[in-house]
């Protein structure tokens, strides 16, 4: 057995106080009545005894009062099993194509090392469902689809000469990626992980807001940082793919790349932003797509993959029900059995009698004036039945059962 809500449990044992404060409360009364006069004498004026029962109504309270909270923290048993089928994923890549990215401090250079490990990314996740977004000064995108081999087309064909503007629009790609998720009817369903790769920092946008919002979709942002503080120059590519020499500035000084302080704190933050996003820092020789392909295989094989269930059945409405009888038989026993008075007139007495007269005049407690009228005058002889109170206690109780050789009946006291 298990409990959905648990930390209910801890009023069921907070019931116990209720408890406590009973006994304190019968101590107290104890305590009172030897204050008051001789405790003897006190409950000898009594007609019974309350303590047992006071005990018994205080139990039952206790209990009823924890069986509320077990049926608050709602018990469940084991009804079955079911088959909870796998979740699919649905991978966005969004590559940067910025010229920075034909540095070489990644053999043989960073976007050509990023296309490959793209591509095995691609091919050691079957079953998942890919999208591309390559971008620079402005992104451009592939939709969806299953054709892992179509996305790693996309971005082997494509190459930083041949986006039309330059930069690093990282706020503009992450905003088309989450658009190619949300336009496809099926990702809700799906786990949906967004992969940026890239080099610099985005100088002109708030990635990092949008990320919060793409972290709020429940959307996980993986981050591969290529590149780092180090200055890395930059070869000119010719259309052909062989290096013409290096980039220079107006000046003809050559032109550098790397990562400030700040780039690597906006990337930490954008992976932070989002559920179980993370920052992997590209080593000496690889980019670190990797590191992220083995995470989610592993997540395949792991929470996402099929599984089985144990299917709980709720019981909450059995300690509720005790609860309530429990609760309602509480409130309806006495502290005191119940007594009533039935006057007692003198057999074959005239209705003038002083016995007679008593009954209706003297109500129903006895007195010492009601005690004395009920005799007769002095001097003069009682007849039979004059000296005996015109009233009678009735204790209502069950018949005992009957014992061998004895009747049943009710017991009367006077």
């Amino acid at each position: 057995m298990t409990f959905a809500s648990p930390y209910f449990l801890i009023g069921a044992f907070c019931s116990l106080i209720v408890g406590a404060l009973l006994l304190w409360g019968s101590i107290g009364l104890r305590k009172a009545v030897k204050r008051f006069g001789d405790p003897m004498r006190v409950y000898a004026l009594q007609t019974a005894d309350p303590s047992k029962r006071r005990a018994f109504k205080g139990l039952v309270l206790v209990v009823g009062t924890a069986l509320v909270f077990v049926a608050a923290a709602r018990p469940q048993y084991g009804k079955g099993t079911k088959l909870i089928p796998a979740t699919n994923i649905d991978c966005v890549i969004v590559l940067d194509y910025s010229k920075s990215m034909y540095a070489q401090d990644v053999e043989p250079s960073r976007i050509f090392r990023a296309k490959i490990e793209v591509a095995r990314l691609v091919k050691d996740l079957p079953g998942a469902r890919f999208g591309g977004v390559a971008f620079a000064g402005e992104p451009m995108g592939l939709p969806l689809s299953a054709d892992g081999a179509a996305i790693a087309q996309f971005f082997r064909q494509l190459d930083p000469n041949d986006m039309p503007v330059g930069g690093t629009a990282i706020a503009r790609a992450l905003e088309h990626a989450r658009n190619l998720l949300n336009r496809d009817p099926k990702s809700a369903d799906h786990k949906r992980i967004i992969l940026l790769v890239t080099d610099g920092e985005d100088l002109e946008g708030d990635p990092v807001a949008v990320a919060r919002g793409i972290g709020g979709e429940g959307t996980t942002v993986h981050v591969v940082q290529i590149g780092g503080r180090t200055p890395e120059r930059i070869p000119e590519v010719g259309q052909d793919g062989k290096i013409l020499g290096y980039r220079t500035d107006r000046g003809g000084k050559p032109l550098q790349t790397w990562l400030s302080a700040d780039g690597e704190k906006q990337l930490a933050d954008i992976a932070a932003a989002t559920p179980g996003g993370v920052l992997i820092r590209a080593e000496r020789g690889t980019t670190g797509i990797d590191k992220i392909a083995a995470e989610i295989r592993a997540q395949m094989k792991g929470e996402l993959s099929e599984r089985v269930e144990t299917v709980y059945a709720d019981i909450y409405y059995v300690p509720l029900l005790l609860a309530i009888l429990l609760l309602i038989g509480e409130g309806l026993i006495g502290e005191v059995p119940y007594y009533r008075f039935v006057p007692r007139r003198p057999p074959g007495g005239p209705a003038d009698s002083p016995g007679a007269q008593l009954g209706p005049s003297a109500g129903f407690l006895p007195s010492p004036f009601a005690m004395q009228a009920a005799r007769p005058p002095s001097g003069k002889k009682s007849l039979p039945g004059e000296n005996k109170p015109s009233f009678l206690i009735e204790r209502v109780e069950p018949d005992p059962p009957p014992q061998k050789g004895k009747k049943g009946g009710r017991r009367e006291r006077s």
